[in-house]
């Protein structure tokens, strides 16, 4: 069976960390990798992510036998740009990096998941941001909706552009829900 590297994004509030945790559980030899932007968000920053997830996508490549689960990466960057809340545009480095991903060598060794997990019912994050653990920024509605949303465009650019990398909407607005598409992607894994 080939290597697995997923990456999941989405906005705030919407289940990234139980997913990741539950992958995590489910399948062997896998790593989970939780990552944070910078502390830069001025213009000197952009060149600091770039090198990170430059260098993080050559770690990819020279990782044999192992799956690889990613809560967030630069696609996460990409959505904040759009929206305006970074001093400077990404999009080049973005477009950069996702073509390094698509043509990384011995992609045929790779399963690539781009997993955009969203909530179908917008309303539910007015009650799943609310939350019990230290908050590294403060969470709003509408912010995690324009999130979604842009996240949700992303995808389908992803899945135009991209040959090698598999794009799954993964609505998560109910523990069935979630049970059933977590199933349905990726429980040929679990074995």
């Amino acid at each position: 069976m080939k290597d697995v590297i997923i990456i999941v994004e989405g906005p705030q509030g919407v289940g990234k960390t139980t997913f990741t945790n539950y992958l995590r559980e489910h399948m062997a030899a896998t790593d989970l990798y939780r990552l944070s932007g910078i502390k830069d968000r001025g213009e000197t920053g952009l060149a600091k992510i770039k090198l990170k997830y430059e260098k993080l996508i050559e770690y990819m490549e020279n990782c044999i036998d192992i799956n690889m689960i990613f809560d967030r990466t630069f696609f996460t960057n990409e959505v904040y740009s759009r929206l305006g809340y970074q001093k400077y545009s990404f999009t080049p480095t973005y477009e950069a990096l996702l073509a390094q991903l698509d043509n990384m060598k011995n992609a045929e060794q790779y399963d690539i998941y781009l997993v955009i997990t969203y909530l179908q019912d917008e309303s539910l994050y007015e009650s799943r941001i609310k939350r019990d653990k230290h908050q590294y920024q403060k969470f709003e509605v509408e912010s995690s909706i324009m999130q979604q949303r842009e996240y949700l465009k992303m995808a389908d650019e992803v899945e135009r552009t991209t040959k090698n990398i598999k794009v799954v909407r993964f609505a998560n607005d109910t523990k069935e829900m979630f049970e059933e598409n977590v199933q349905k992607y990726f429980g040929e894994y679990f074995k």
